[in-house]
């Protein structure tokens, strides 16, 4: 595995499970960077992020992982079968479950990293009646810029293959229907997924959703939010000195 991006995707996880920003404690969360054509590297099961060494990372074959998300039915032991097939090298640690989503994403034109947290303010949203509403609607430029003029919502699934599955199936849907391809993904009643073409733009979309749902969760207290228009979303987006920020950022 390549020294510099294993160690981009360590720093990304130290920071995503620190206690600053308090997205993810204990074995939560999940981080993960394309290597090649063929394999990925992923943190293993029951890690954390916080504390992630090299020996937590564990480098995957997309080829054993894929083919599982078309199986109509698979039992548990199939599955973590599959998981331990996909180790390029046998002797280092099982993959997390959600490899499964991971290696999926990281197919997606221009993403080479994925990011996946339990952000508090996120999730007191998606554990809300108002989870779809912050998926599809947008209240600051900022967070269009970041986060896109709308995420992918994905209504619960059991993590696992079906969750993975579920995954698929609604970015599928969100291209086809945005022609756009997603930076956010919302599970209900579970957590935020981040993609991005770095780690720095999976980060700086997570730490903005997480701003973005501070801010959701505080306006509706007082009634709100107020949303920007469909028109006000597609102005922000097209903007060429967005653009030119998006670039600067990593994005």
């Amino acid at each position: 595995m390549s020294a510099e991006v294993i160690q981009s995707l360590l720093e990304l996880s130290h920071q995503l499970g620190g206690d600053r920003l308090r997205m993810a404690i204990l074995g939560e969360g999940n981080t993960s960077v394309r290597l090649d054509d063929d394999t990925f590297a992923v943190k293993a099961s029951g890690s954390n992020l916080a504390s992630l060494k090299e020996t937590d990372v564990t480098q995957c074959a997309f080829g054993h992982l894929l083919p599982l998300l078309d199986a109509t039915a698979a039992t548990d032991v199939e599955v973590d079968q599959a998981l331990l097939a996909a180790r390029v090298d046998p002797a280092s640690k099982k993959p997390s479950i959600e490899a499964l989503f991971h290696a999926y994403l990281l197919t997606l034109p221009g993403v080479r990293c994925v990011g996946h947290v339990h952000a508090i303010a996120v999730n007191q949203i998606l554990c809300s009646p108002r989870a779809r509403d912050f998926a599809e609607k947008r209240a600051c430029p900022d967070e269009i810029v970041m986060c896109g003029v709308e995420s992918v919502f994905v209504p619960y699934a059991e993590p696992g293959l079906g969750l993975s599955q579920a995954i698929r199936r609604e970015v599928v849907s969100f291209v086809k229907r945005t022609g756009r391809d997603p930076k956010i993904i919302l599970l209900q009643n579970h957590g935020i997924i981040a993609v991005g073409s770095s780690p720095k733009a999976v980060l700086g979309s997570l730490l903005m959703a997480e701003k973005a749902a501070e801010i959701f969760v505080g306006a509706a207290a007082m009634g709100g939010p107020v949303f920007l228009t469909a028109a006000q979303c597609e102005r922000i987006a097209g903007r060429p000195d967005e653009h030119y920020r998006q670039k600067m950022l990593g994005m």
